[in-house]
């Protein structure tokens, strides 16, 4: 992936020098292991983890020294979020419309955002209440390590997926799901969350094939860097490390197959009208 001699975006907000909290879960690990404990005790993996942010929220804080590998890293992802924002601006501007541009926040261990206490636990997430996306970028060690899916274009890849939820953001589409979801069972509720995230792995295809067309950014092997991290970061697969088997009705994600057949879908077609159509009939 050819990033160096991209745009900077002056939307990240850089706060791991602010210190991070001590007794943190280990990483993607942690997650596992939450995940499977939850669906064996029928509690909230989600509010299991946001408990375990509240109450190491009291811990010492450490100072933060970061390396030039990760001063690099934070260079990485400004050029992927302008380039997202490139990318939406203009498909925006077609519909005589306004993007108004996300922030990024770089942490470390833990943040506060609008939506409560985060740790990297949790994996990067957007936050609609305060248009926010959040990533600590030890992640991107995990998705290497821990499942299996290194590669620059894979981590832009990751970025990319949590601009696609700001777009919904501001279209209403996560309103919409978000009511859907609050008069269904916990099952329908999920199937609801599934489309959500696979339209946002498609609108990731559509950023990828719209930066491809302006600024020719794509090495060989890069769209296959993609579609192995949508694979390894699929409910079954995940399920399947956590404990051995998945659980198709407590998807929340979409399967490994499905994540890469709609981020192919949006790169294939190139347009957000590719990634609108899949859900339209129920929302």
């Amino acid at each position: 992936m050819r990033w160096a001699g991209g745009r900077r975006s002056d939307n990240v907000e850089d706060q791991r020098g602010s210190g991070v909290r001590t007794g943190a879960i280990g990483g993607g690990l942690g997650i596992l292991l939450i995940l499977a404990l939850g669906l064996l005790t029928g509690a909230d993996p989600l509010s299991m983890l946001s408990a375990i942010a509240e109450q190491s929220s009291a811990g010492s804080t450490s100072p933060v020294v970061l390396t030039e590998a990760e001063n690099q890293s934070a260079d990485f992802v400004a050029v992927v979020l302008a380039d997202t924002e490139d990318t939406w601006r203009a498909i925006f501007a077609k519909k005589g419309t306004v993007y108004r541009e996300p922030k990024l926040v770089l942490f470390k261990g833990r943040v506060e955002s609008a939506c409560g206490s985060a740790q990297s636990a949790m994996g990067p997430f957007y936050c609609p209440s305060d248009e926010k996306v959040y990533i600590d970028l030890d992640f991107y060690n995990e998705l290497k390590n821990q499942y299996g899916a290194p590669g620059d274009f894979a981590q832009a890849y990751v970025i990319a997926h949590e601009v696609g939820h700001h777009v919904q953001n501001l279209d209403g589409t996560s309103e919409e799901v978000q009511r859907l979801e609050s008069r269904s069972d916990k099952v329908t509720a999920n199937k609801y969350s599934v489309m959500l995230e696979l339209q946002a792995d498609c609108y990731a295809g559509v950023w990828a094939k719209q930066t491809e067309n302006t600024r020719h950014f794509l090495e060989a092997g890069d769209i296959e860097e993609a579609m192995n991290a949508a694979s390894k970061i699929g409910d079954d697969n995940l399920q399947k490390q956590a404990q051995g088997y998945a659980v198709p009705d407590s998807f929340t994600h979409g399967t490994s197959a499905q994540r890469m057949r709609w981020f192919n879908a949006g790169f294939s077609g190139g347009d957000k009208e590719s990634c609108d159509t899949f859900n339209a009939a129920v929302l």
